[in-house]
């Protein structure tokens, strides 16, 4: 299973949630690294803000009591959904490494579909040309990515869009989250 050390805080709830029982400080966060969205505990007297990096991770936790769950898009509140848009292009951007070895590696899905046609503004036309491209030479960052590639859209945001999509379940195939099922809870 894939663990996340870090999360940004997409909503805190410092009296929990309305319809909870018992009353304890949560958050919703999204992970650092694989984009997980999660429901977690928060210790007592600690105020968050929006954005805010935490650690989640099984060691070394200042604010996070406990993760109590994962949760799925639709579970968050629209505080957390307005802010997962302006985080997620921040993430990609920080791990920008990834990305640009997911362009040098990726392959085919099916004998007809690629992994690049996945990829928000990317068609047979430019698929084929980061193919060849890469073959030249591997991509070493976003910008050498625009300069190579003609009409390339913006890496950042042509990787958020998909994150997002995913994270909605908006497509069967999933490159960079880790789907989320609703027994999961």
């Amino acid at each position: 299973m894939l663990m996340e050390e870090y999360a940004y805080v997409l909503d805190f709830l410092p009296e929990g949630r309305p319809m909870d029982r018992i009353k304890e400080p949560i958050a919703y966060v999204i992970g650092a690294n694989y984009f997980a969205l999660l429901e977690v505990s928060i210790k007592p007297n600690v105020n968050l803000n929006l954005k805010d990096k935490v650690v989640v991770g099984k060691t070394g936790r200042d604010v996070v009591l406990r993760i109590k769950r994962r949760v799925g898009y639709n579970d968050l509140t629209s505080t957390a959904k307005s802010i997962l848009e302006e985080l997620i292009p921040t993430i990609v951007k920080n791990n920008e490494k990834k990305f640009v070895e997911f362009m040098n590696r990726c392959g085919s899905i099916t004998l007809r579909q690629h992994q690049l046609e996945l990829l928000p503004g990317i068609g047979r036309k430019h698929m084929k040309e980061i193919l060849e491209e890469r073959d030249k030479k591997p991509f070493e960052s976003f910008d050498d990515m625009k300069k190579r590639l003609s009409l390339f859209p913006d890496p950042i945001q042509m990787f958020s869009n998909r994150i997002l999509m995913e994270l909605k379940g908006e497509d069967k195939y999933f490159l960079f989250v880790k789907p989320y099922r609703k027994e999961e809870k």
